[in-house]
């Protein structure tokens, strides 16, 4: 058990969004959300799942939708205890925490609010390890856990509980409202024991999140130091350097969907890099080949600072770093694939884990 500070809020902010894989909203308005409940409450206390009894009852809140939304229609700030508390009550349960549902620059922060407002401790774990963009994409539905009930609302006002007869209803159902809602809402879902947070968790991600923030956010010199140590404490890669010369990106069905291209820096000179997305980076290719894919982790990075870009913040001759990380192992089931694999999202491409495509690529 510790305390969250703002020195910590600054660090995890960036960390998140860096395991955010492009997605998960924009750092800075996540952090200034969450620096702003702290000083008006007071530090965040931070247990592990270990820490928890196995009956008490857990509950995250986070946000749905389009992450680039969040540039013109911020949050008005009281939709993340609202939806949280019309969960609660409806469940008729008194809730003893909460955690994030995924890393992301925003959704890592939601949780924090509302611990900090709430005075209720925040656990360390969430339900994917990096952030995806659907409400089944997680591993507490990797192991059965039911979506529903859920709370939805929005920064009007509107609120609503739903009951669905599985996840991937959940999913279609909630992007609909979510879509009439402005293309973003809040959403409180997979309410969870104790027992069920310690068996099917990612666990220690905010913690992961602080110490990969502290590498990025450090005024150390050596860059290539401040890379190689960010690689280490990831298990990453770092696959290409290159500026982008082409954005093709919309907001379609409450998703950012698009492709990102790279021409190479230095070393990469005359190779070409793609990354597609939806919400976050899903597939990269070198010269036309698969060189990381879903449900791996592709990390999009400012050249020089290592500050994590997400999709709606990518711009016409910014000089990036491509790095990727390997999935937490429960993404690699046969499930897990089958979730999230690239073949969900449309790509003919059977999963291959990042460690091959690198062996190939050397």
């Amino acid at each position: 058990m510790r305390y969250l500070n703002e020195e910590a809020i600054e660090n995890i902010a960036v960390g998140a969004a860096f395991l955010g894989t492009g997605g998960g909203g924009d750092p800075y308005i996540g952090k200034m959300m969450a620096l702003s409940a702290i000083k008006a409450n007071g530090p965040v206390q931070l247990l592990s799942p270990e820490e928890v009894e196995n009956d008490d009852f857990f509950i995250p809140a986070a946000m749905m939708g389009a992450p680039s939304v969040l540039i013109e229609k911020f949050p008005k700030g009281d939709e993340f205890v609202r939806v949280f508390q019309k969960l609660g009550q409806y469940l008729n349960k008194e809730v003893k925490g909460t955690f994030p549902m995924e890393a992301g620059g925003v959704n890592s922060m939601i949780p924090i609010v509302v611990a900090a407002q709430l005075g209720l401790p925040l656990i360390d774990c969430d339900g994917m390890g990096r952030a995806f963009p659907e409400l089944q994409m997680v591993t507490f539905h990797l192991n059965g856990v039911s979506s529903t009930p859920m709370a939805i609302t929005d920064e009007k006002g509107n609120i609503g509980i739903m009951e669905t007869i599985d996840n991937k209803w959940t999913e279609r159902i909630a992007r609909v409202a979510t879509v009439e809602m402005g293309a973003s809402s809040l959403v409180s879902i997979y309410p969870c024991t104790g027992e069920q947070l310690k068996k099917y968790s990612v666990k220690n991600i905010i913690t992961l999140s602080e110490k990969i923030g502290q590498i990025i956010r450090s005024n150390r010199d050596d860059e290539s130091g401040k890379l190689r140590e960010l690689l280490e404490i990831t298990n990453g890669y770092h696959l290409f350097d290159g500026k982008i010369i082409d954005v093709d990106r919309n907001t379609m069905g409450g998703f950012n969907r698009g492709c990102v291209t790279l021409d190479g820096l230095e070393n990469y000179l005359g190779e070409n890099v793609q990354v597609f997305f939806q919400n976050e980076n899903l597939v990269a290719q070198k010269n036309g080949k698969p060189l990381a894919m879903t449900p791996d982790l592709i990390c999009l990075v400012d050249l020089e600072t290592l500050n994590p870009i997400t999709t709606e913040s990518l711009k016409y001759g910014k000089r990036v770093r491509v790095l990727a990380l390997p999935s937490d192992p429960q993404w690699r089931s046969e499930k897990g694939i089958e979730t999230v694999g690239p073949k969900y999202f449309g790509y003919d491409l059977s999963y291959t884990p990042l460690e091959e495509l690198v062996r190939k690529e050397v």
